[in-house]
C-alpha cells in the first residue's frame, strides 16, 4: 500500500496566515522524511477552508521543497481555471518537480456555489465543460500548432512551453462520487480518486470499475495498473489511545463542518442548489472494532488504525491519501503522522 498526506488546511481567521503557510511547508517536509509516498493538495477558496487559497502557486513551493513524494491535486476544479492556462501551469510544475506530478480534476466543488459565482461563473458551468475542459487540456500538453475549435474554447497558439517532463504528459486523474462517474471514467480507461466513505462501500466502487474496464475491452495488464492509480480519501488522527485521538479529533472536524455549512447557508444562491454534505461521524458511531459498513474514519490509536486499513487493504484499497484538515495543534499533528508512519505503515508496505 501507498500512503499520502493530503493537505487540506483550515483556518477559518485571518491571523497569521504566513505562520500556517509556513508550516505547511514545514509539514511537507517532514511527511517526505517520514516515508509518505505522496502530497495531495485541495482546492478551495475564499473562507479559509484551505488557507494557501491557489493549490497552483502553494504545488509549486512544496515542489521544490521536496525531492521524492508524488505531487497531486485532489482537485483542480477545472471550472475555475482557463484549461490553457492550467496546463502551462500544470507543465511548469511537472518540470520542478521532475515528474512526479498528477493532475486530479473535478467538475467542481460539490457544496460551494460561492466559488463559482466568486469567480464569475456559473456551477452548471462544471458538467457542461468537463469532458471538453479535458480534451483542450490535453491537447495543450501534446500538440503543436494547436487549432481547438470546442462548443466552449476557440483557441489557436504555437505550443505550450515548457513541455510537460512526463511523456506524454502527467498522469491525469479523475474525482469520481457516484456510480455513473465511475462507470464514465472505467469505459475510457482514465484513471480515478475516490472519496472514503465506508469500506465496503469504496470496495464495491473498485469492483465496478475494474468490472466495467475488462467490460469495455480492456486488458489485465491495462486493469491493474489503472487499480495500482485509484487513491482513496479518507479523514485521520492518531493518539496513543483511541479516546485520546477522538477526543482531539471529532468535535474540532464536527466545529468546522458547522461553520463551512453556515457559509454556505449565506453565501450559496439559492438559484444555484448544491449538495448537501453529511455531518461527520460521531464517537457514538465508532463501534468498539471497526466496521467495515460504517463511515468511520482513520481516528484512534495505532491499534485500531492499523485494523481499519487492513480492512481497505482485503477490500482492495491500495492508496490513501490522509489528512485532519490542519484541526489539531502543530504538536498533535506531527504526533499522529509519526504514529502513523512509525507504528502504522510498515506493516503494509510489502502486503
Amino acid at each position: 500500500m501507498r500512503f499520502g498526506h493530503f493537505f487540506y488546511p483550515m483556518k477559518f481567521d485571518d491571523s497569521r496566515d504566513d505562520q500556517a503557510i509556513q508550516e505547511c511547508l514545514d509539514e511537507a517536509e517532514l511527511v517526505e522524511a517520514l516515508g509518505f509516498d505522496a502530497i495531495w493538495i485541495a482546492e478551495h477558496y475564499f473562507t479559509g477552508e484551505c488557507v494557501y487559497g491557489d493549490p497552483l502557486v502553494f504545488a509549486s513551493a512544496v515542489a521544490v521543497k521536496t525531492s521524492r513524494v508524488l505531487l497531486g491535486f485532489g482537485i483542480i476544479e477545472l471550472p475555475l481555471h482557463n484549461p490553457v492556462r492550467v496546463a502551462m501551469q500544470t507543465a511548469l510544475l511537472d518540470n520542478l518537480s521532475r515528474g512526479r506530478l498528477v493532475v486530479g480534476t473535478a467538475k467542481g466543488s460539490n457544496y460551494n456555489a460561492f466559488e463559482y459565482i466568486g469567480f464569475g461563473s456559473d456551477p452548471a458551468l462544471g458538467a457542461a465543460q468537463m469532458e471538453e475542459a479535458e480534451e483542450l487540456l490535453v491537447t495543450a500538453w501534446t500538440t503543436d500548432n494547436v487549432d481547438f475549435r470546442g462548443q466552449h474554447w476557440q483557441v489557436s497558439f504555437p505550443s505550450v512551453r515548457p513541455r510537460p517532463y512526463q511523456k506524454p504528459h502527467p498522469p491525469l486523474a479523475r474525482a469520481c462520487i457516484n456510480r455513473e462517474s465511475i462507470i464514465e471514467m472505467a469505459r475510457i480507461g482514465r484513471p480515478i480518486l475516490l472519496r472514503g466513505r465506508s469500506v465496503n462501500s469504496v470496495a464495491a466502487d473498485i469492483a465496478l470499475y475494474r468490472d466495467t474496464m475488462a467490460g469495455a475491452g480492456f486488458d489485465a495488464q491495462s486493469i491493474e495498473r489503472n487499480l495500482d492509480q485509484i487513491w482513496v480519501w479518507r479523514e485521520m488522527h492518531l493518539a496513543d489511545t483511541d479516546d485520546q485521538a477522538m477526543a482531539e479529533f471529532l468535535p474540532a472536524n464536527y466545529r468546522a463542518y458547522s461553520i463551512m455549512q453556515d457559509y454556505r447557508a449565506r453565501w450559496n444562491p439559492k438559484e444555484f442548489p448544491m449538495s448537501r454534505q453529511a455531518p461527520p461521524v460521531q464517537r457514538d458511531g465508532y463501534a468498539d472494532y471497526p466496521d467495515p459498513d460504517a463511515a468511520e474514519n482513520l481516528v484512534g490509536s495505532p491499534r485500531r488504525v492499523a485494523e481499519q486499513i487492513d480492512q481497505m487493504r482485503k477490500a482492495g484499497i491500495r492508496n490513501l491519501m490522509l489528512t485532519n484538515r490542519g484541526l489539531m495543534s502543530r504538536a498533535a499533528t506531527h504526533r499522529s503522522l509519526k504514529l502513523l508512519a512509525e507504528q502504522v505503515m510498515p506493516q503494509f508496505r510489502d502486503a
